[in-house]
C-alpha cells in the first residue's frame, strides 16, 4: 500500500507539472485545431466590478476610453458591489465627460452577482471583463474579439502580464509557465481555466449561476459541456501589478482555491464534456488542486520506506532538499531558485488550506483585494 501511495502520488505530480504540459504542446502541433479569426468591431461592453477600488478606478476607465475601438461600438458599465469609498464618485465624475460610461450601485452581493446583473443591462453582442487594477494594451480589445469570427468560440481569454516589484513574488513566472500551457489546450478542445484581467463571452453563451462560482474556472468548462469553445489568445494583453511578496499571495490563493475545490466537489466540472477536454481538465486543474495532499502523501510515503534505501531514500532526500531550499527563500537567502521554491511552496499549502476552509466555512461570495496589487 505504501509503495502504491508513492508511486501514484509521484506520478499524480509528475504529470500534472510537466508530462502534461509537454504531452499538450505536442499534440497541438501535431493535431491542432484551428482558430479561425477575423479583424470586426462587434459591438462590445465592458464590465468592471469594483470594490473600494478609488485608487484605480477613474485610471481603469480612462484605458478603457482610450482603446483603439470604435467609440459608437463600446461602452462600460462598473458593477461597483456595495463600494464605501470614493468608488461611486469617481466613475460619476467619468460619466458626466463621456456617456458611454455607466455606474451600476450594488449592495455588497460579491463580484458574481454584481457581473450578473450588469451583464442583465446590456443587449450588445460581445461583454469583454475586467479588473479594477488592470490596463488593457491600445489594441487588447480589437485582438480579443476576432476569435468570435468562429461560431464555436463563446469565450476567449487574453493574456496577463505582470509589472514585477521588487520582493519575493514570483507570480509572473508561474502566469508566463499558466499561458503557454493555456496556447496549447486552446489548440486542443480548449482552455481550462481563464483569469479575471481579460475575458470576453457571446452575450447569447453568458452562464449566469450561482454567486459562489466565479468565472475564471467555470465558464470555459461549463460552455465545453454545452459544446461550445473556449480559447486562449496572446496577443490581447493586460497589465497588472504583482503583489511583491510571495506571502501577500497567500490569502487570495486560499480563497480561489477553496473556489476551485467547490467546483470540484460539487460535481459540476466533471459533467460530459467532450472526451478530450475532459482529460485536460483531470490533467491540469483536478491533479494541480490535488498538489498539495499528493504531496504530503508523497512526503509521508517516502518517510515510511526510506528505510528500503533506493528510490525511496534518494526521493526523500530531494523533498527534505527543497524544503531547505523554500525555508532559504522565505528568509530571502541569495540561493539560485529559493523565492521560487518559496513561492511553490505556498501556493501548494493553498491548496490544502483551501480544501479547510471549503469544508470548514463555505465560499464566500463577496473578494477583497490582495494587498499590493493597487
Amino acid at each position: 500500500m505504501l509503495r502504491a501511495i508513492f508511486w501514484v502520488s509521484a506520478g499524480a505530480l509528475a504529470w500534472t507539472h510537466a508530462g502534461y504540459p509537454l504531452a499538450a504542446a505536442a499534440l497541438a502541433r501535431l493535431r491542432p485545431r484551428p482558430v479561425r479569426r477575423e479583424d470586426g468591431t462587434p459591438e462590445v461592453t465592458v464590465v468592471v466590478a469594483a470594490h473600494d477600488e478609488e485608487d484605480v478606478i477613474a485610471r481603469r476607465l480612462e484605458n478603457l476610453l482610450a482603446l483603439d475601438y470604435p467609440p459608437e461600438r463600446l461602452d462600460v458599465v462598473v458593477a461597483s458591489d456595495g463600494s464605501t469609498d470614493g468608488t461611486d464618485a469617481a466613475v460619476e465624475a467619468v460619466a458626466e465627460r463621456d456617456e458611454r460610461v455607466r455606474l451600476l450601485a450594488r449592495p455588497r452581493e460579491g463580484k458574481v452577482a454584481a457581473q450578473d446583473a450588469a451583464v442583465a443591462q446590456t443587449e450588445r453582442e460581445i461583454v469583454a471583463f475586467s479588473d479594477a487594477n488592470a490596463l488593457w494594451e491600445p489594441d487588447a480589445l480589437r485582438t480579443l474579439v476576432r476569435s468570435f469570427a468562429d461560431p464555436d468560440v463563446a469565450y476567449v481569454c487574453g493574456r496577463i502580464r505582470f509589472n514585477r516589484p521588487n520582493g519575493t513574488s514570483r507570480e509572473g513566472v508561474y502566469w508566463r509557465y499558466e499561458m503557454w500551457l493555456r496556447e496549447s489546450e486552446s489548440c486542443l478542445a480548449g482552455i481550462t481555466g481563464g483569469n479575471g484581467a481579460i475575458y470576453a463571452v457571446r452575450r447569447a453563451d453568458y452562464v449566469d449561476g450561482d454567486p459562489r462560482f466565479g468565472h475564471d474556472l467555470g465558464f470555459p468548462y461549463a460552455l465545453a459541456q454545452r459544446g461550445r469553445r473556449a480559447v486562449y489568445d496572446p496577443d490581447a494583453v493586460a497589465v497588472e501589478k504583482a503583489p511583491a511578496e510571495s506571502e501577500d499571495e497567500y490569502g487570495r490563493k486560499e480563497r480561489m482555491l477553496a473556489q476551485c475545490w467547490l467546483h470540484l466537489l460539487s460535481g459540476r466540472m466533471l459533467r460530459p464534456a467532450e472526451p478530450l477536454y475532459v482529460f485536460q481538465l483531470v490533467s491540469h486543474r483536478v491533479l494541480r488542486y490535488s498538489s498539495g495532499l499528493l504531496h504530503l502523501a508523497l512526503l509521508g510515503s517516502s518517510l515510511a520506506l526510506a528505510r528500503e534505501g533506493g528510490v525511496y531514500r534518494t526521493a526523500l532526500a530531494g523533498q527534505l532538499a527543497f524544503l531547505g531550499l523554500a525555508g532559504a527563500g522565505k528568509l530571502r537567502l541569495p540561493l539560485p531558485g529559493a523565492a521560487l521554491a518559496w513561492y511553490y511552496l505556498i501556493v501548494t499549502a493553498a491548496t490544502v488550506s483551501g480544501l479547510v476552509r471549503l469544508l470548514r466555512s463555505g465560499v464566500p461570495t463577496v473578494w477583497e483585494k490582495a494587498e499590493g496589487t493597487r
